[in-house]
């Protein structure tokens, strides 16, 4: 039996159904020569905050750019600390670091992989001045708990929104939100492989605060209000205009990719949800989940052997993270995080895509049936 050509991302499959349209707008704007804040990056963000039903929504160079200027538009200066999880990917500590602020990290929940209120709330002192929520994998963090606990203690949100675009989420028990709209500040990357995302860099930035928006307006654009009138200190960090042709484009398939990926989850569950060795993910009741990663646990300590199993039948997965961030050398802390620690011994994560065929996720599920028989 031939193997088949699975990849854990297929965005040429994915463009091959959109080319004509990418490959239309793209010429336009090359035709035009508006190259950088051509109108078709305004008219994303318009769309975009229409989508999201957030009031504000300024495009960026990407999504490390994001946290960097969102930490930059609330004032946080060296010595200020904010609280986040180890359990994500660099970025988010690595924005807050190269402004020399202090990062406390906080462990997740050992089933959501999200931080909490209650994991939150023993480490915030006098010196504590944000909170981040990384809605990792693509679902949201328990938001209701974390926003009041900001509210008691006059503390800010970043929410890091880089793996959940369209998610939403039950916010204040009265309506449902998007993910990237609840805290001061919503943060997005558009890298590639995103279920949103263009083909190179890009990111975004979120919220409902009209100060803030122009705030962040102005830092983007090396703190420009008028152009060569520099009134704060900001930086370059633009979305280019051919970024946002093939992001405006994407943007009306949202729905539908994330859809897909939900259907893949359902699929994957069923099929795994009677072996003991593996824990499918937890869904919490107040969000749904964009699966921009399907990851299991592997309880019996067999998670490396399984991912050399499935590489010698030609299926690639990955580990979301082998090393947590304050295990890494240069954010290197003694905390003790359990569930952090645990995690990393026990994720993999599985194909899922909104172009993965039917075959080939039948042949993925019985690789691994196969695997614990």
């Amino acid at each position: 039996m031939k193997t088949p050509n699975i990849q854990m991302v297929d965005l040429m499959s994915q463009y091959s159904k959109i080319k004509n349209q990418i490959d239309v707008n793209i010429v336009s704007t090359i035709e035009s020569g508006r190259f950088v804040n051509g109108p078709i990056v305004s008219e994303f963000s318009e769309n975009l905050s229409k989508f999201l039903n957030i009031k504000y929504v300024i495009p960026c160079a990407n999504g490390t750019d994001a946290l960097q200027i969102a930490f930059m538009a609330l004032d946080l200066k060296i010595g200020d600390e904010i609280i986040c999880p180890s359990w994500t990917y660099i970025a988010t500590a690595e924005a807050a670091a190269l402004l020399g602020i202090k990062i406390v990290f906080c462990d997740v929940d050992i089933d959501t992989f999200n931080i909490t209120a209650e994991l939150v709330e023993p480490l915030i002192n006098e010196r504590t001045k944000a909170i981040v929520p990384v809605h990792l994998y693509g679902q949201s963090c328990e938001m209701n708990g974390l926003i009041s606990l900001a509210k008691k203690y006059n503390l800010k949100i970043v929410e890091d929104n880089a793996q959940a675009i369209g998610c939403k989420y039950n916010y204040a028990n009265e309506e449902l939100r998007f993910t990237g709209g609840m805290g001061d500040i919503g943060t997005t990357s558009f890298y590639p492989s995103k279920n949103l995302g263009c083909y190179g860099d890009g990111g975004a930035l979120f919220t409902n605060d009209k100060t803030l928006a122009e705030k962040i307006k102005m830092i983007v654009n090396h703190g420009e209000k008028l152009k060569y009138h520099h009134e704060i200190i900001g930086c370059n960090s633009r979305l280019d205009s051919i970024q946002a042709e093939i992001l405006n484009v994407k943007l009306n398939y949202l729905e539908e990719y994330n859809s897909n990926r939900k259907k893949m989850a359902d699929n994957y569950n069923k099929a795994f949800n009677n072996i003991e060795e593996i824990q499918t993910p937890k869904v919490i009741n107040n969000s749904d989940h964009v699966y921009h990663q399907y990851t299991l646990k592997v309880k019996d300590g067999s998670r490396n052997k399984l991912k050399t199993y499935l590489q010698n039948f030609g299926i690639p997965s990955m580990i979301y993270y082998p090393i947590p961030i304050h295990k890494q050398k240069p954010y290197f802390s003694n905390q003790l995080l359990k569930n952090t620690d645990i995690l990393s011994e026990e994720v993999i994560s599985l194909p899922i895509h909104t172009e993965l065929e039917n075959s080939n996720q039948e042949y993925i599920v019985e690789t691994i049936l196969n695997f614990f028989r």
